[in-house]
């Protein structure tokens, strides 16, 4: 999984709740995790939800750095997951994404390590293959607004409000990854640069302008139509299969009860997601079925009552693609957060 740089323990603390992000014009937070709720939560001030879609042990690890109305984010993930929530109406974000595995899924379409995926905060939907890597900037929709208007002397582009996969110009996805690094790298060197708020404007200014740079001149949105679509077939399915996580349907059960074919049905998962509906929704089902493990601690309740809870009604089966899942045996994952030992 590829590295981040080296983060100086002086470096401020992200703050504890979105409104002081706000109080505060600067500010670092790192973190390295083995647990994929925990990547969620140190996302400061976002609400965001992750699940492991690809089997092994996961480990991850995430930097932001908070500049004025500009946030620096880089993350790693050893597994394949899917990434969803907000990050703020009032945000546009700009992200590239690396993956030894391939591209991976933006709201519904597909990206590779030279797309640029754009698109305000108040939805997101990200798909990404094993051992990828992750820079994006989250900017303040007026100060975009603002600098748009003075870099191309125009309001900003309507396609800003959509949510959008685009190729870098030419070298440009290696230009902006550059000054990315670059600035995280300094703040990470010298975090007493973030407490100087003209520095703090120019390594704004720097790394925003790359990534703007990087943006070709002409959009082409593409059937966005299309891609909701599939989205919305996709989703239904979710929440019809999820809504009773102890009853699993077969395909054909859902596909009645949505109004569409097997065949469309696998289609609209792999355009969307990658994979196929039994794939993903066990993977999804058995991320539940692991966090009820973890947060019912102290509860009397048995690893065999969580697993049929998730539809898992073969506890030797179960245990088994858990492990392969995750790395460990569900009663591991029990034991180690504290929970009563399963009967």
């Amino acid at each position: 999984m590829p590295s981040l740089p080296a983060l100086s323990s002086d470096a401020a603390a992200a703050p504890a709740e979105p409104a002081a992000a706000a109080a505060a014009p600067a500010w670092v937070h790192a973190a390295e995790t083995d647990d994929i709720d925990e990547l969620a939560a140190a996302q400061a001030g976002w609400e965001l939800r992750y699940e492991q879609l690809s089997q092994g042990r996961f480990k991850a690890a995430v930097r932001h750095v908070q500049l004025p109305d500009l946030r620096l984010v880089c993350e790693t993930a050893s597994q394949a997951t899917r990434q969803r929530g907000q990050i703020g109406g009032c945000h546009i974000g700009f992200a590239i994404c690396d993956s030894p595995a391939g591209g991976g899924y933006f709201h519904g379409q597909r990206f590779d390590g030279e797309s640029i995926l754009i698109g305000r905060g108040d939805d997101l939907d990200l798909t990404l293959r094993q051992d990828s890597l992750l820079m994006a900037i989250v900017v303040d929709a007026d100060l975009l607004s603002s600098l748009w208007q003075q870099l191309y002397d125009k309001p900003w582009s309507t396609w800003l409000d959509h949510k959008v996969v685009v190729q870098a110009r030419p070298r440009a996805a290696g230009y902006a990854r550059s000054a990315h690094a670059g600035v995280l790298e300094a703040v990470a060197a010298e975090p007493a640069l973030l407490e100087i708020p003209e520095t703090a404007i120019q390594l704004r200014d720097s790394v925003l302008v790359e990534w703007l740079e990087a943006i070709p001149s002409s959009i082409e949105l593409g059937d966005l139509h299309s891609v909701a679509a599939r989205r919305r077939i996709v989703d239904r399915a979710c929440e019809l299969v999820l809504g009773t996580p102890d009853r699993p349907l077969t395909t054909l059960e859902v596909c009645k009860q949505i109004g569409t074919s097997p065949r469309k049905l696998e289609l609209c998962f792999r355009d969307v997601l990658g994979l196929s509906p039994h794939k993903y929704l066990r993977a999804v089902r058995l991320c539940g079925a692991r966090r009820d493990l973890k947060r019912m601690a102290g509860a009397d309740i048995t690893v065999h009552d969580i697993a049929a809870r998730w539809g898992f009604w073969h506890m030797s089966a179960f245990s088994a693609e858990y492990k392969r899942q995750f790395g460990e045996l569900p009663s591991t994952t029990q034991r180690q957060s504290g929970c009563i030992p399963a009967r």
